[in-house]
């Protein structure tokens, strides 16, 4: 008698499928950004800059967000972080107004990101924080 293939584990019933759209939507647009902006619009160098590297951390979390993993949205939120702070850096420092608007789209890209994925993971936690209770302290 063969035992049937264990099925993967069920979704939690509260995650909003709205905000993972949203999250996934954000993470696109701010790899993007990253690559236009070192690229294109105001690189350090023209023709381009090594700091265009800057957007391959983003592309490690990008399958897990778009499958809605939890477990991504949670390391993927730290990592945003980063890029928050980078754009505060820039958009206060950076002499050139194209530079600077371009850290202000990431800084409102990365920080949306940030809340949409922490919105995302709450029901999660919370699920598993009350199931982790011992029973008689409900």
């Amino acid at each position: 008698m063969s035992t049937p293939a264990p099925s993967p584990p069920a979704p939690c019933a509260g995650l909003d499928p709205r905000l993972r759209l949203a999250a996934s939507g954000l993470l696109v647009a701010l790899i993007l950004l990253c690559l236009a902006w070192e690229l294109v619009f105001a690189p350090l160098r023209p023709g381009g800059s090594w700091l265009v590297l800057k957007a391959i951390p983003l592309l490690a979390p990008l399958r897990g967000v778009l499958r809605g993993r939890v477990y991504t949205y949670q390391w993927a939120a730290m990592l945003a972080l980063l890029y928050v702070m980078e754009g505060a850096v820039r958009a206060m420092s950076d002499a050139s107004p194209v530079s600077a608007s371009l850290a202000w789209g990431e800084l409102l890209l990365a920080g949306g990101f940030f809340t949409c994925a922490v919105l995302y993971v709450r029901p999660a936690k919370q699920a598993a924080r009350r199931a982790a209770k011992p029973a008689g302290r409900r």
